[in-house]
C-alpha cells in the first residue's frame, strides 16, 4: 500500500490535471450504469491501474488508463465496434467501464453493492474465470459464495490465482475511493468521501 500512497501524493503534488478525465468518467459510468451510479468508483479504479495516466503500458501488454488486455478489448470490440482507438483516453475509459458492466452483470446475486464492486473489479483484474474459480473452491468449502470475503478465506486454494495481486488491487481502489470528494477532487482525507462501503 506504499506505493499506493506516493503515488496519490505524486497526483496531489504535481501531476498534470488528475481530473481532466472526470467528464469521460462521469459520461460512461451514466451510459453502462446508470445516473444512480457513483461514477467515482472507476475514476478510483483508474487510478489504481495506471495513475490515469494514458500512455501506460505494461509488461503483459496492457494500455491506457484502464489497463485494458488486448483479448479483452478483442471481446470489447466485437460488441462495440465503435470503440476503434484505445489509445485514445475517452475510449480507453469507455472500454473499460464498458467491461466493468459486463462483469457487473456477473454478480446480481452478492450479498451486499460492496460485495458486487469487489467481484466486479476482482474479475477485472485477475479474469472472470479465476473468480468463478475462487466460488466453486468457497461453496465446496461450506462458505458463503455471496460474500467477498469468503473468497479471501479460499483465495491460496484456487488454481492460479494471483491472489495477493488482487487483494491489494481491491484495497487500492478502495483507499483511492476514500480520498476522492464529493466532486470527485483527489484530497488528503481518508474520510473525504465516506467510504466506498457507503457508495453504490
Amino acid at each position: 500500500m506504499l506505493a499506493c500512497a506516493a503515488r496519490l501524493e505524486g497526483l496531489q503534488g504535481g501531476a498534470p490535471h488528475p481530473d481532466r478525465f472526470d467528464p469521460h468518467f462521469r459520461k460512461y459510468t451514466k451510459r453502462f450504469f446508470g445516473p444512480a451510479f457513483d461514477w467515482r468508483h472507476f475514476k478510483a479504479q483508474g487510478l489504481a491501474e495506471s495513475g490515469l495516466d494514458a500512455a501506460a503500458r505494461s509488461r503483459s501488454g496492457a494500455r491506457g488508463i484502464m489497463q485494458l488486455m488486448p483479448s479483452t478489448l478483442e471481446r470489447i470490440r466485437s460488441r462495440a465496434p465503435d470503440l476503434e482507438s484505445v489509445d485514445d483516453p475517452e475510449l480507453n475509459i469507455a472500454a473499460g467501464i464498458k467491461h466493468d458492466r459486463a462483469l457487473w452483470g456477473m454478480w446480481a446475486r452478492a450479498a451486499t453493492p460492496l460485495d458486487r464492486r469487489r467481484f466486479m473489479f476482482a474479475s477485472y483484474n485477475a479474469g472472470l474465470m479465476t473468480i468463478l474459480r475462487a466460488r466453486r473452491v468457497a461453496r465446496r468449502r461450506g462458505l458463503d459464495p455471496t460474500r467477498w470475503a469468503s473468497f479471501e478465506a479460499v483465495s491460496a486454494r484456487v488454481w492460479q490465482w494471483r491472489q495477493r495481486q488482487t487483494i491489494i488491487y481491491l484495497r487500492k481502489i478502495e483507499l483511492f475511493l476514500s480520498r476522492l470528494d464529493e466532486d470527485g477532487r483527489l484530497g488528503g482525507s481518508s474520510s473525504a468521501g465516506g467510504g466506498g462501503a457507503a457508495r453504490r
